[in-house]
């Protein structure tokens, strides 16, 4: 396990190992944390190093109350990958508003009806 610096006011999470940096970036927008990128060095690579990084984000944004909304394809196969960092995923919360508005429970069905 490395120690991982969480650096706010850059927001990125940084961690060296064996004098290589490895790096998740991310924005923070009215309490969304977007990951936009994860970069670990190939001679580190295969480690778990980006896996701490997104579990160091994950916990971040946990006790923050930030939703996540994983930009970066690493972030996105993580969260997949790992359901109990899915709680406050920021697109399913969106795909569910975007549904509920397309699709409202309240309305009736239109197919077949006669006006």
């Amino acid at each position: 396990m490395t120690t991982i610096q969480h650096d706010p006011a850059a927001h990125r999470f940084t961690t060296t190992v064996e004098g290589w940096e490895a790096v998740l970036e991310y924005r923070l927008t009215d309490g969304v944390m977007s990951i936009t990128h994860t970069g670990v060095p190939a001679p580190i690579a295969g480690r778990g190093v980006a896996a701490e990084l997104m579990r160091a984000a994950v916990g971040a944004a946990n006790q923050a109350g930030w939703e996540i909304d994983p930009l970066c394809s690493y972030a996105a196969a993580f969260l997949r990958r790992n359901p109990n960092a899915e709680q406050h995923r920021h697109v399913d919360a969106l795909l569910d508003e975007a549904l509920d508005e397309s699709f409202p429970a309240s309305d009736p069905p239109s197919v077949g009806a006669s006006n």
